[in-house]
């Protein structure tokens, strides 16, 4: 009796013990759909706020890229920059009425509600008016001039007043989008490198954070080293005196969302609050247009960290006292397609983020099985077959666009991407300023090409696909309490795989003509076979589309370069693949 009495108080302590150092609940778990900009607003159940309450978000993130900013009419400054009577001004007022009626509708669901807003952005008349006091000599924007600083201050003054319920701020420099605010101009404001930061954070800490008791969430997403390098990192934060409402957010890789990219390093360092940034509807990969889970990568590390030092995941940083939420980018980013109807596999990446965040203690795995039963797919069979489906995608998807092998340079990544891919040309040294995906693969297969193993870069690609019929197989016994959702995920796991056989066949196409090109021998035979298959994969790939309307848009065989509305540039894989085809006629 002793004894047991000694084993239950043992247990006791050991419960007290574990409870004690269980990660406390993050105070931020919050949800964005990003917006395409310039395009018709995303339809998604994301946009509604009793959605995001109820997936377990506790803000939603505003991010259709009308800055609330643009509302302010600086009237108190100059009363003829938005002046009474113009278009301007109408459009400045209409937004006003659409920006309360979503903070409004927020806070009727219980969250919080954070706008994002790029810095520097301001009205066109105001700059053109006052260009010499706020511009520098080439026509910028420009924080080292006092008036620029002031005008900030006027427009934080302005905005609360108007806003007065609206809880914070996503601010992001860097990228300047201007698609949705057509009255606007505006530039990066990081021009004198940390130093800019510095004055730009201490602006917003004292003039957002302090004097009006608002949340900063200031994306470290930029550009001269302040995301992913962590000397440049400290060096900015370190000089900032902490404060409760601010906060860094920071993408949980080292560079933009892709696979084979080391987990951002500067994660967990410094003093200051921080979120991390997690996108489930991967826009390099797929879109939610085929399978691609990858929850499982993010929370415990994906398959490519298995030899790397930790941090590598979120269980590496939960318990670090900087560590103070996620941020879920549920719909969203890039630009244009492919377009889904069914977002079912962003709301599984989102699902399982979210109820990992609110319990950090809990495995992904057990936040999945939570997933499934919300679900209703309750069979073993069912349950079985969706888990391994689900981490197979994963592994298909590293191999079919990246490797898990090969030594890779991370601007490779970019052959392929939003809805478009690209070819073996060389760059265009003309587009370069329109951030063209062609090139990178040229450049690749020269390194492999070098190195002896541009078949083995093939081989992987051919893996994938024997990855994604797997997969196929899979996606047929899985059964739900939703059948739409069955039949998509059926459609999207045949998506992945036609989708994977014209990158398989295309890589070998241009592998083959690539060594013809270097040898003067070309392998017609093999080539033709090759663009057989290509065909053959387009045409499964279109019937797909053609004849179940669930089925996502489709890719197209160009490369991207930054020029809308369309975003595809002439050349591409299928340029590529018809200089080969045309070779070996």
């Amino acid at each position: 009796m002793k004894n047991h009495n000694k084993k239950l108080k043992y247990s006791v302590l050991c419960l007290i013990l574990a409870l004690s150092i269980q990660a406390q609940k993050p105070e931020f778990i919050m949800d964005m759909v990003h917006h395409n900009p310039g395009e018709a607003l995303t339809k998604s159940a994301f946009t509604n706020p009793d959605y995001v309450k109820k997936s377990g978000f506790n803000v939603q993130v505003m991010n259709d890229f009308i800055f609330p900013t643009a509302a302010v009419t600086f009237d108190k400054f100059d009363n003829t920059i938005i002046a009474k009577g113009t278009k301007e001004r109408a459009w400045s007022d209409s937004i006003t009425v659409l920006i309360q009626q979503n903070i409004k509708a927020a806070h009727a669901a219980g969250i919080k509600v954070f706008y994002f807003t790029d810095i520097v952005v301001l009205p066109k008349k105001l700059v053109e008016k006052y260009k010499s006091q706020i511009c520098d000599e080439n026509g910028k924007i420009n924080f080292e001039k006092p008036l620029t600083v002031e005008l900030h201050k006027i427009m934080f003054d302005e905005l609360f007043q108007k806003f007065p319920d609206l809880d914070g701020l996503v601010i992001r420099t860097g990228e300047t989008y201007l698609n949705n605010v057509p009255f606007h101009t505006g530039n990066n404001p990081i021009s004198n490198g940390p130093q800019s930061h510095i004055k730009l954070l201490q602006l917003l800490r004292d003039e957002v954070c302090v004097k009006r008791n608002k949340t900063i969430i200031y994306r470290t997403w930029s550009f001269g080293g302040m995301h992913e390098n962590p000397d440049y990192y400290l060096n900015v934060t370190n000089d900032i005196e902490p404060h409760k409402n601010l906060v860094f957010s920071i993408k949980h890789v080292k560079g933009d969302y892709h696979r084979t990219y080391p987990f951002n390093p500067t994660l967990g360092i410094g003093k200051h609050k921080q979120v991390v940034e997690v996108q489930c509807q991967r826009e390099y990969e797929g879109k939610g247009a085929y399978p691609n889970y990858v929850m499982n990568g993010v929370i415990d590390g994906f398959e490519e960290y298995k030899n790397n030092n930790h941090p590598n995941c979120l269980n590496d940083i939960k318990n670090i006292a900087t560590f103070a939420g996620i941020y879920s980018w549920s719909r969203g980013g890039g630009w244009v397609g492919p377009y889904i109807s069914n977002e079912f596999w962003p709301r599984l990446n989102a699902y399982v983020l979210s109820a990992w965040a609110n319990n950090s203690n809990l495995t992904e795995e057990a936040a999945f099985d939570q997933f499934m039963d919300k679900q209703g797919i309750v069979t073993p069979i069912s349950r079985n077959a969706f888990r391994k489906l689900s981490l197979l995608s994963a592994k298909a998807v590293l191999r079919g666009h990246m490797s898990a092998t090969l030594d890779l340079k991370p601007d490779w990544a970019f052959w392929m991407r939003d809805e478009f891919l690209a070819g073996i040309e060389k760059l265009d040294s003309l587009q370069v300023k329109k951030y063209p995906s062609e090139g990178f693969l040229y450049d690749e297969f020269s390194e492999f090409y070098k190195a002896g193993t541009l078949n083995k870069a093939v081989q992987e690609k051919m893996i994938s696909v024997q990855i994604w019929d797997s997969i196929v197989t899979l996606s047929k016994l899985v059964k739900s309490n939703y059948p739409q959702d069955d039949n998509y995920i059926r459609i999207s796991s045949l998506y992945g795989l036609y989708l994977h056989r014209i990158i398989a066949a295309g890589w070998q196409t241009m592998a083959l003509g690539f060594e013809g090109d270097k040898t003067g021998k070309y392998n017609n035979k093999a080539i033709r076979q090759a663009i057989r298959a290509y065909d053959k994969a387009w045409l499964d790939f279109k019937n797909l589309k053609k004849n179940q309307p669930s089925c996502a848009t489709l890719y197209k065989p160009n490369a991207f370069i930054y020029v809308e509305p369309t975003y595809y540039a002439k050349k591409g894989m299928g340029f590529s693949v018809d200089k080969y085809r045309k070779l070996c006629r």
